[in-house]
């Protein structure tokens, strides 16, 4: 290589590099969106008027299961949840494809209509339903049950982060009703660990 072609070609590579490292930057930055209430927001979340009845409702008629999510701004949890589990196209799109997420803010001022009726603003329905920890995941039944708030409704709740695989299949376990048969989900999920399809959307009891 001669000098000339040194000099040409030195300055291209870090300028294409430096191009590179600029475009990876903005993907990054692109791909998590922080709302202005701190929380990662995701495109196919559904914004309601947090009536929960209204929601479980709608949810059904779309052939889907009403999943709500309470967050907090700064939750590093809530952070692993959107930056290194639903950024899996399987998992986001098995969840997509089968629920409707609601997301509610643990210290928020939206309102919110239980399904007992009482209307509440989210952080002081999330004192109601004693929930400690977020992410929490509430997973609500087909129909809306009369009498009841939400917490005693759901057939299932998962508090904080877990791994890929225990996340995706308690998604897999309420779809499939696992929640009204014998087998306990911890149960089933070493059943299926040891099987070796724990985590896998496409191989569904």
């Amino acid at each position: 290589m001669t000098r000339l072609t040194k000099r040409l070609v030195v300055p291209f590579a870090a300028s294409l590099a430096a191009a590179l490292l600029m475009l990876g930057t903005l993907t990054f930055a692109q791909a998590f969106e922080i709302g202005d209430d701190g929380l990662h927001k995701e495109s196919w979340f559904s914004l309601t008027f947090n009536d929960i009845a209204e929601d479980i409702e709608a949810a059904r008629k779309a052939g889907k299961r009403l999943v709500i999510v309470v967050e907090q701004r700064g939750c590093i949890y809530c952070k692993e949840v959107h930056e290194n589990i639903l950024t899996v196209p399987e998992i986001r799109d098995y969840i997509k494809d089968n629920f409707m997420v609601v997301q509610y803010n643990m210290h928020g001022d939206a309102e919110v209509t239980d399904l007992d009726g009482e209307s509440l603003t989210e952080k002081t329905a999330v004192r109601k339903w004693r929930l400690l920890f977020t992410p929490t995941f509430l997973f609500m039944p087909e129909e809306a049950p009369d009498g009841v708030d939400a917490a005693s409704a759901a057939v299932a709740m998962m508090p904080g982060a877990f791994k890929q695989k225990t996340f995706t299949e308690m998604f897999i376990w309420v779809r499939n009703k696992g929640y009204e048969k014998e087998e306990s989900f911890q149960n089933y999920y070493n059943r299926r660990f040891n099987e070796g399809t724990a985590g896998d959307t496409t191989k569904i009891d």
